[in-house]
């Protein structure tokens, strides 16, 4: 195009020479051609250069594409969230009815210790969150988690999670530093929004106060295996329950745990664990004081079929655990100055069925065994009983209606009906298994 736009011009002009001369000369003639000729050259090596530029940048668009393929996608979050970290906001709230008054409830064998008792009666917000993630650099992750609940009118925010995690350790290996939820069990690491139930169950209310979370540092190991196998140990500060008042200058319990799982054909997935807590307690919540030691064993089975769990699919779950102390109780209040010695135990069942996108239907069966002597010594072991039905309008989005039988202590019946609702709201991280 350009060598023929060249040739118009040179033509108009010779048109214009010829007309403004009557007799053009040889020498005028020759001249304007040679120019002719040397444009024509300029226009063919632009041609030229101009199709070497476009097969470059076809290149370099190809290997822009491959290198889209290849990069990690930690690294490509990395760069999308330099500044800008990612932010959810969970909102959960709703209606509880207890046959029982809160002020009666009793639990058996156990205290109410951290957020072990019953739910609140009427309206509540529950407790929602407001979470804050995003990789700091090439080498470390960052995660903060506030807490927004309502308790006896007052409302309060709090610090459920802060940390800092490497991203670039090798050989497998990931450390963590802050607050955070220990990695024992399977419930604990969760957060309660994930659960398939409005309450957690009865062992996690009575052994872990609902949730143990604490200061501490943390080590885990990913195995180069094709079976999924997690090996880890943590170091607490031991502040919260079950333990109590950061025994050992700050470092009062230590934690160790394996988890394995993989699937079994295309419909079946599994997950199992073993975790211990070993904790020296000054002063704890249930005025335990002494060393305890908490066992725990999780298993989880889920099958789907063609092994999307979307669609459809069972969820069967279980945990164990055994509370082992020695040491003394101490209530300064009434005076009391006893051994304590023994064990306590506490398990629960649970099984969830995933109707489509849409529904979920479950019945989980909690169980408690108290301890024959002791400070909290009881004949009676708690027992309770829940169904739940669920909504999903989209995977932000459900309400939940549940039922629940607790028989808590003898002569003591509470029957619970709650409706909840809750929302994701903003960049929200895929659940764990």
């Amino acid at each position: 195009m350009i060598r023929r736009l060249s040739i118009a011009m040179y033509t108009l002009m010779l048109a214009s020479l010829a007309a403004s001369a009557d007799t053009p000369s040889i020498e005028g003639i020759d001249a304007l051609e040679a120019r002719l000729r040397t444009l024509e050259a300029s226009s063919l090596a632009l041609q030229e250069q101009t199709a070497a530029t476009l097969a470059a940048l076809a290149q370099a668009r190809e290997q822009i594409v491959a290198l889209q393929a290849v990069v990690p996608s930690a690294a490509v979050a990395s760069s999308a969230s330099a500044f800008n970290p990612a932010i959810s906001i969970i909102l959960n709230g709703g209606y509880a009815h207890h046959s029982l008054d809160s002020a009666d409830y009793a639990l058996a064998g156990f205290a109410l210790a951290g957020e072990g008792g019953p739910g609140a009666q009427g309206l509540s917000l529950g407790e929602s969150e407001i979470s804050f993630a995003a990789n700091i650099d090439e080498k470390f992750y960052g995660q903060v988690t506030l807490a927004i609940e309502s308790e006896e009118g007052e409302d309060g925010v709090g610090v459920e999670e802060a940390y800092v995690e490497t991203t670039a350790l090798p050989d497998g290996l990931t450390a963590r530093a802050g607050r955070f939820f220990s990695n024992i069990g399977y419930l604990n690491t969760h957060h309660a929004h994930t659960d398939a139930f409005s309450n957690r169950p009865l062992v996690y209310q009575a052994l872990l106060g609902n949730q143990y979370a604490d200061d501490g540092v943390q080590l885990r190991w990913i195995a180069p295996t094709d079976t999924y196998l997690e090996l880890g140990g943590e170091l607490m500060r031991g502040q919260s329950f079950p333990s109590g008042g950061a025994a050992n200058a700050g470092t009062g319990v230590r934690t160790l745990f394996a988890h394995a799982g993989g699937d079994v054909g295309v419909e079946h997935s599994w997950l199992a664990g073993v975790s211990v807590v070993d904790a020296r307690t000054q002063a704890g919540d249930d005025g335990f004081n002494g060393d305890n030691r908490l066992y725990l064993a999780d298993f989880t089975w889920k099958w789907a079929p063609n092994g999307n769990t979307r669609d459809g699919g069972v969820t069967l779950r279980s945990e164990y655990l055994r509370d082992q102390r020695d040491g003394r109780y101490i209530d300064p209040e009434q005076g009391i100055d006893t051994v304590w010695e023994g064990s306590r135990r506490g398990a629960y069942l649970e099984g969830v069925w995933r109707i489509n996108r849409q529904w979920d239907a479950g019945y989980r069966y909690d169980r408690l065994w108290a301890d024959d002597d002791g400070p909290y010594a009881s004949d009676v072991d708690p027992v309770r009983h829940n169904l739940m039905l669920t909504w999903r309008n989209s995977e932000f989005s459900l309400i939940r209606l549940q039922y629940s039988h607790d028989v808590p202590a003898p002569d003591l019946r509470d029957n619970a009906i709650s409706l909840q609702y809750q929302t994701a709201l903003g960049a929200h991280g895929a659940h764990k298994f």
